[in-house]
């Protein structure tokens, strides 16, 4: 089956262009064949196809690469959000209320909720993201979050040093035991990421070393959770042990900056997250400009970031962050796609996975320019419509 999208009046490609990052095309078309994109060009010269798809003059981009999320979760956390709202401070203790919900919850529960979620987000141009467990902290139930994950998506990431859990309160070492041995044999044959939240309030740098190392050992690829809370040695331990990403980073040092800039590390900035807690944003100009590698995701979860919305996050990045619209969807889309080291996604180009997003608009900027509008007129993911 051949597919041709034509009369797109602008198509973000992000196969970079001299300044142009997005590779932006304009009167251009775009033919799907099977799951991949099999030729991008000029409406004029577009190939003869089996369906025709008129954009209409309107813009395309990539599918969203939602490189971070929490989605498979019990309960919320409502009452914490307004709490904060009301000058309560944002702590990483607040997971264990979830936890709680989440061991509570049954595997159909949790299934039906996690698809929901999914569906949200591919109704709103999401057409991959990352899952990580962490809700569970027990052997038992870190194993079904993640068990639950590999059902909808290959990116899924073993937490299970969310937090230290209320039975190991004042014994993060002996918890940590725990992740490193019965907990990580039970999670790895369905996960293929290791994650850690290295930070005040939840694991030591040593702590953090000792999950990850395990992890890497068992043939998962690292991802790190720092500084969001405070600076940190996160960062650097995440360059140093090659992690495909760091997550959050609000409070970088120059030397961080550095360290990133110099690796293949991405910082993946979460907006969703400073404007949920009132927490400062990250300056994401600084990081540009200093050469890091950027993504942005989500963070969908219930406690620091309940959102799901990309182009929300979107918007903020670029009035918050100081970033420019093509630098946030790029970020949004082959950033996503280099956090999860995939080149397979988050470009428009021959050979890639065929996920595309035809918006309302005759511009991506109207993602920024309109926040909380929804913009998206059709999906298609690995070449089939799903929206």
């Amino acid at each position: 089956m051949r597919i041709l999208i034509t009369n797109i009046g602008e198509l973000t490609t992000n196969v970079a262009d001299g300044d142009d990052l997005c590779g932006t095309l304009h009167d251009a078309a775009v033919l799907i064949e099977g799951e991949r994109v099999a030729w991008v060009g000029s409406a004029a010269d577009a190939p003869a196809a089996d369906e025709i798809v008129d954009a209409e003059g309107r813009a395309v981009i990539p599918g969203f690469v939602d490189s971070h999320s929490h989605l498979v979760f019990g309960g919320d956390r409502a009452a914490e959000f307004e709490a904060r709202m009301q000058g309560q401070k944002y702590a990483a203790g607040g997971i264990r209320s979830t936890v709680a919900a989440t061991r509570a919850a049954t595997d159909d529960e949790l299934r039906i909720r996690l698809r929901g979620f999914l569906d949200e987000m591919l109704a709103q141009g999401t057409t991959t993201v990352e899952i990580k467990s962490g809700y569970g902290l027990d052997v038992a139930t870190e194993q079904r979050l993640v068990r639950l994950a590999a059902e909808v998506t290959r990116e899924v990431t073993f937490l299970g040093a969310h937090v230290v859990p209320a039975e190991y309160a004042d014994r993060g070492d002996d918890y940590v035991d725990l992740v490193v041995g019965e907990m990580l044999d039970a999670c790895a044959p369905h996960a293929k990421w290791i994650d850690v939240f290295c930070e005040t309030g939840a694991f030591t740098v040593p702590q953090s070393r000792r999950v990850l190392e395990a992890g890497i050992a068992r043939g998962l690829q690292p991802r790190v959770h720092a500084s969001q809370l405070g600076p940190g040695e996160g960062v650097q331990l995440a360059v140093e042990l090659g992690a495909a990403s760091i997550d959050h980073g609000t409070y970088l040092t120059d030397a961080d900056v550095a360290a990133l800039a110099g690796s293949d590390t991405v910082l993946t900035l979460l907006p969703g997250v400073e404007f949920s807690t009132r927490q400062p944003y990250p300056d994401a100009r600084r990081l540009i400009d200093a050469g890091v590698t950027v993504a942005i995701a989500c963070d969908t979860n219930p406690g620091s970031s309940f959102t799901s919305s990309m182009s929300f996050c979107i918007a903020v990045a670029v009035r918050d962050m100081r970033m420019t619209v093509a630098e946030a969807i790029h970020a949004a889309t082959a950033g996503g796609a280099a956090a999860l080291r995939r080149d397979d996604i988050g470009r428009i180009a021959p050979g890639m996975r065929a996920d595309l997003v035809l918006l309302k608009s005759p511009s991506r900027v109207h993602l920024a320019y309109r926040p909380g509008v929804p913009l998206v007129d059709a999906v298609w993911k690995d070449g089939v419509r799903a929206v």
